[in-house]
C-alpha cells in the first residue's frame, strides 16, 4: 500500500485529544469544556484501528519471518519508549505535586493519573514495564499494574502482544481470514469476561479486549488492496455491537469513527476533512504523534510540580498557569525527542532494510544472470 498520508494526520489528531483529555480533569475549566474530551480510550482504540490497518505491511516486508519484524518493531518503538519510561520513574520518586492540588479529590480520575508515590511492587511493575509485559498480568496478581507508571504504555503492551499473534498466525493471502479470527477472539472475550473470577480478570491492556480493533485496521488492508469490503463490514458489525452492548455505549461509534476517517483517506468527497488531515500542522503532530502520545502525562506532571505551589490552592489561578505548559510542552518535549532519539532510530531501520533488499536484489541477479541461456 502507498502511504496513507491523511490516516497520519489523524494519528496527530487523535495524540492532541489524548493529550487534552489527560489535562482537562485538573483544571478548573467548566464541565461543557471537559466533557467532550474524556473519551481518550476511545481515541487509543483508534489507534489500535491504524496499528491493523499499517503494520501488517512491516510483516510482509521481512517476508512474514517473525525475528526480523520484532527487531525492527522493537528498534522502532522501545527508544523512545524507554527514555520517557525513565523520565516518568524519576518524577515518580521526586514527589507530586496533589498534595499542593486541593481541588484535586481523592479517587477522581485527576488522582488516579499521577501516583502519590512510587507502588508497593514497584520492581515487579518496573520489570513488568520495561519488557512491556504488564497487559498480560490478572488484576488479582499486580492490581492496576497495567497504569503504575506510565499510563499511556498500556496500549504498547497491547500493541506487542498483536504484533505476536500477528506474526505466529498471519500467512500470506490469509489477510481476511486473520481479520476474521480476531473478532471471533474479541467475541468470545466479552462474552465470557462476566464469568471470569475478580481474581482473574484482565485490565483493558490484554489483547482480547482490543481484538476487534485490531480485526478493523486488517479487514481495512484488506479492502484497500482490492480484497473485497465484505470482511470490513462484517467485523465493522461486530465491533459496533460489542461497542453498544458494553458497559460505555458510546463505543459503539468507534468503527463509525474509524470508516470516517478511512472514507477520507480513501475518497475526496469530503473535502474538508482531508484538507485538515493534510495540513502541515496535521501532518506535524502526525510525525511526532508517538513521543507526543508517550511523554503528554509525565510533561504535565512535572509542570504541575513547578506551577501547583504558585498557585497557592486556587484552582482557577493554577489552570491559567498551568494549561499553556501543559499542552505546548508536551508538544515542544515529542519534537525533540522526534529529532534526536526517533528519527536516528527509523533512520537505522531503514539503513538495514535497504542493505538486506540491496544483498537480496544482488543475489537475485546473480542467480538470474548464471541462469540465462546465453551464458
Amino acid at each position: 500500500m502507498q502511504r496513507l498520508a491523511r490516516l497520519d494526520g489523524l494519528r496527530g489528531v487523535l495524540a492532541v485529544y489524548v493529550m487534552l483529555g489527560h489535562a482537562m480533569p485538573f483544571t478548573a475549566l467548566p464541565g461543557w469544556v471537559q466533557g467532550p474530551l474524556h473519551h481518550g480510550e476511545a481515541a487509543v482504540d483508534l489507534f489500535f484501528c491504524l496499528s491493523g490497518l499499517v503494520v501488517v505491511n512491516s510483516l510482509e516486508r521481512f517476508g512474514h519471518r517473525a525475528a526480523p519484524f520484532f527487531a525492527a518493531r522493537a528498534w522502532r518503538l522501545l527508544p523512545v519508549y524507554w527514555c520517557v519510561l525513565a523520565f516518568a520513574v524519576a518524577l515518580m520518586f521526586l514527589g507530586s505535586p496533589l498534595p499542593d492540588m486541593g481541588w484535586v479529590a481523592p479517587g477522581s480520575m485527576a488522582a488516579s493519573f499521577w501516583a502519590l508515590q512510587p507502588p508497593k511492587e514497584f520492581v515487579w511493575d518496573l520489570a513488568l514495564h520495561v519488557s512491556l509485559l504488564h497487559g498480560l498480568v490478572p488484576q488479582g496478581v499486580l492490581p492496576w499494574g497495567f497504569l503504575a507508571l506510565l499510563g499511556p504504555a498500556w496500549s504498547l503492551s497491547t500493541e506487542w502482544q498483536f504484533y505476536a499473534v500477528m506474526a505466529a498466525f498471519l500467512r500470506r493471502g490469509r489477510l481476511a481470514g486473520f481479520a476474521y479470527a480476531m473478532a471471533a477472539l474479541a467475541v468470545i472475550y466479552h462474552a465470557a469476561a462476566p464469568f471470569f473470577l475478580p481474581y482473574w480478570t484482565f485490565s483493558r491492556a490484554f489483547l482480547p479486549d482490543a481484538a476487534g480493533y485490531f480485526a478493523l485496521g486488517l479487514a481495512s488492508a484488506a479492502w484497500l488492496r482490492g480484497e473485497g469490503w465484505r470482511p470490513l463490514a462484517v467485523i465493522f458489525a461486530v465491533v459496533s455491537v460489542l461497542g453498544f452492548c458494553s458497559a460505555e455505549p458510546s463505543k459503539g461509534l468507534i468503527g463509525a469513527g474509524w470508516l470516517l476517517a478511512l472514507g477520507a483517506q480513501r475518497f475526496d468527497s469530503m473535502p474538508a476533512l482531508p484538507r485538515l488531515l493534510e495540513s502541515r500542522v496535521a501532518q506535524f503532530l502526525g510525525a511526532v504523534s508517538y513521543p507526543l502520545y508517550l511523554l503528554n502525562e509525565p510533561v504535565q506532571r512535572a509542570a504541575a510540580m513547578l506551577l501547583a505551589p504558585a498557585a497557592h490552592g486556587d484552582a482557577v489561578l493554577f489552570t491559567w498557569l498551568w494549561l499553556p505548559v501543559a499542552l505546548a510542552g508536551p508538544v515542544a518535549a515529542a519534537a525533540v525527542m522526534h529529532r534526536w532519539v526517533e528519527r536516528p532510530f527509523m533512520r537505522g531501520v531503514k539503513i538495514r532494510k535497504k542493505k538486506k533488499e540491496v544483498t537480496f536484489f544482488e543475489k537475485k541477479v546473480t542467480k538470474k544472470t548464471f541462469d540465462s541461456p546465453g551464458l
